[in-house]
């Protein structure tokens, strides 16, 4: 399988950066797409993104010579258990996703992905066993105190926030981990396969109870509805290469452009409720991601710093 490239200590991957700004940019303005698939359900509008995205995928594979990699990933038994898990969580994270534009919750989208690299913090407490520092320790603290603001506030619990940050959040990890040896086109074909049979049997039941959508609001939504396919693989696809090439901390500190883009559009595009409490709540929660950011920059310096001194005693 194919390797992420190796890059000197200290330099940055341009590529990798401009698939990652490229997919952060796309998921953040999704608000403004998902409401033309309307009148369609959210689990409709997800199948179909699934059985679309595959045969995208499928296309990408041949254009690119990709299937040996595609079947060699389907033939290691432990990457394609991963990447099942990821699938699953994705599509948990797509339904929650597209409920909450439909319900006109799309700031409660923006809080989940603000509070994703806080979960992000916990996954590597509890599964990667790292010991939380200080300030780390600090801005988990402000991330729950704003979760505790916003229930108390506003009269219920951000449950569309704390499903986001929590799937997304453990999607990244097992990408991160996986996405060394998978190269992201066959990873995104494997997902998506994973999540197919399920997804074309839902909508082969919805076709035969005449409660589908596609074939009942004309050519037009028909044409916009397979375009999910594209819509969904593309970030995705952006997302796996950056994954990949990228270290986690630089790929935590670009996911913030996703939700400050989904806030701006559901606070002065789609103009939706924003009582004191909220805006308490996403103070908080700003003020976590500054003691994150300011953290990982101190800690990101000083390995750089600790890796040319182990060098310089070599040499």
């Amino acid at each position: 399988m194919s390797e992420a490239p190796h890059r000197p200590p200290g330099s940055l991957d341009g590529r990798g950066l401009a698939a990652g700004v490229g997919a952060y940019v796309l998921w953040g303005v999704l608000p403004l797409y998902f409401p033309l698939l309307a009148p369609a359900t959210p689990v409709e509008i997800v199948a179909h993104r699934v059985v679309w995205s595959l045969l995208f995928c499928c296309l990408l594979l041949s254009a690119t010579h990709g299937w040996a990699a595609f079947g060699r990933v389907l033939r290691t038994r432990r990457i394609l258990g991963l990447l099942a898990l990821a699938a699953v969580l994705l599509a948990i994270n797509w339904i929650t996703f597209v409920y909450g534009i439909q319900a006109d919750r799309v700031v409660d989208d923006a809080l989940g992905y603000f509070i994703n690299p806080l979960f992000t913090v916990t996954l590597a407490v509890v599964v990667l066993r790292e010991r939380l520092r200080p300030l780390q320790l600090v801005a988990l603290a402000f991330g729950a105190l704003a979760v505790v603001v916003i229930t108390v506030g506003y009269g219920r619990l951000p449950w569309i926030a704390l499903v986001l940050a929590a799937s997304f959040g453990t999607y990244g990890l097992i990408k991160n981990r996986v996405g060394r040896t998978v190269e992201a086109i066959p990873g995104l074909a494997v997902e998506t396969l994973v999540l197919a049979p399920l997804a074309l049997g839902y909508l082969l039941w919805l076709g035969t109870t005449g409660d589908g959508t596609f074939a009942a609001q004309g050519p037009g939504h028909a044409l916009v509805v397979a375009s999910a396919g594209v819509v969904t693989a593309v970030p995705l696809l952006l997302f796996g290469s950056a994954a990949r090439r990228l270290p986690l901390s630089m790929v935590g500190l670009l996911q913030y452009i996703t939700p400050m883009l989904q806030f701006l559009i559901g606070v002065v595009v789609l103009h939706e409720d924003m009582p004191l409490a909220r805006w308490w709540g996403f103070a908080l929660v700003w003020v976590a991601i500054v003691l994150l950011t300011v953290d990982g920059l101190r800690a990101g310096r000083a390995d750089r710093l600790g890796r040319r001194l182990t060098e310089r005693a070599l040499a």
